[in-house]
């Protein structure tokens, strides 16, 4: 009996190392393509057509196993690449992979790069580098790590210190927290300048007619107050929805030109959908026929001629207004020489005959 159990678990554990290799072995007449850069595995074997017809659960069970033996044919492969420990001995494995050999197409396009600004003008024409900073200094005032910038930063206001030092050549009469209280105050109206300078230049770039200039400093009308408040408004990430109207300001109509943002469609989604306007769009390109809407070009043509009959009735208008007043003028100026001309005429005698 003991021999014919240790028989027994042998055949079993045999039996199991077999179904073992049976799941990581597998059998192809053709072989794969791979491009293991992409993680890609292309089957050019033919599926059985007689066994994909119809929508059951025996044409599921077909794909799910055809989808398992190329994902095991493909995992395999990656077990075949050099691989390394990241991170140390007991870090995980990673396996270096290839150079990619096919070339995907892409369904939005490529973004464009972002147009450097003055200060990356400016440091790559005097040659400068950027060097990181850490973001916290000792202070040994506070006897503690602070900030390097902003708020409760390192040294603290050198305005509000107890001492000040006096710099060498300056007058030493000189009130030196006032003079520090006073170059605050030139640096922070500075700074604020240079933003309003940044918000004009954009707006001025995103717009197609040159927006009027703005003045950060006096001269400032209710209007440009107005538009600087939109300009900073429409700056934020969401173009303004969620930002906090003041107290005064109007609620303004969604504008038709500015102020959208792009949207893009999902990547994964309705494939439907994409593939009939993938096919439209080709359609669109092999006809002979220009593509033109109807509504929309009458309606513009619509908005010219009135815009055309508003010109010229508004320049009618203007020299109508013109004639009116030179003929109002005309008469006082023909009374006062005519009243001069004929008062020796008014001397005459009532008969009006010759004097004898």
């Amino acid at each position: 009996m003991a021999a014919v159990r240790v028989e027994a678990v042998l055949a079993a554990a045999e039996e199991q190392e077999a179904e073992k290799r049976r799941s990581i072995t597998v059998e192809k007449e053709l072989e794969l393509e791979y491009d293991l850069g992409n993680l890609l595995a292309v089957d050019r074997n033919p599926p059985p057509a007689a066994a994909l017809r119809g929508a059951g659960p025996r044409r599921e069970a077909l794909l799910r196993a055809l989808a398992r033996d190329n994902t095991q044919l493909l995992v395999s492969r990656l077990w075949e690449l050099p691989a390394e420990r990241a991170g140390g001995a007991g870090g995980p494995l990673v396996a270096q992979l290839p150079e990619p050999t096919f070339r995907l197409p892409r369904e939005k396009p490529a973004p464009k790069p972002r147009p450097p600004t003055r200060w990356e003008q400016f440091a790559r024409l005097k040659g400068i580098r950027r060097k990181k900073k850490t973001s916290l200094v000792w202070d040994e005032q506070a006897k503690e790590w602070r900030r390097r910038w902003g708020y409760r930063r390192a040294g603290g206001d050198p305005s509000r210190a107890w001492l000040a030092e006096v710099p060498a050549g300056a007058d030493p009469e000189e009130d030196q927290f006032a003079r520090l209280r006073r170059e605050k105050r030139e640096r922070v109206a500075r700074n604020e300048l240079n933003r309003l300078r940044n918000l004009a230049r954009a707006h001025r770039a995103g717009s197609a007619v040159p927006a009027a200039p703005l003045h950060p400093t006096g001269h400032q009308d209710r209007d440009e107050l107005r538009r600087v408040a939109r300009v900073a408004r429409v700056s934020t990430a969401s173009l303004g929805r969620f930002q906090p109207r003041l107290p005064k300001e109007p609620a303004e109509p969604p504008s038709r030109s500015g102020g959208k943002k792009r949207r893009f469609q999902p990547l994964l989604g309705n494939l439907a959908a994409e593939r009939s306007r993938q096919l439209e769009l080709l359609r669109d390109m092999g006809s002979k026929k220009p593509v033109l809407d109807i509504t929309r070009a009458v309606n513009k043509q619509l908005r010219q001629e009135e815009a055309e009959a508003a010109a010229a009735n508004k320049g009618k208008k203007q020299s109508k207004r013109g004639k009116r007043g030179r003929r109002q003028q005309r008469p006082g100026r023909s009374g006062k020489k005519s009243g001069a001309r004929r008062q020796p005429q008014q001397q005459k005698p009532a008969g009006g005959g010759r004097r004898k």
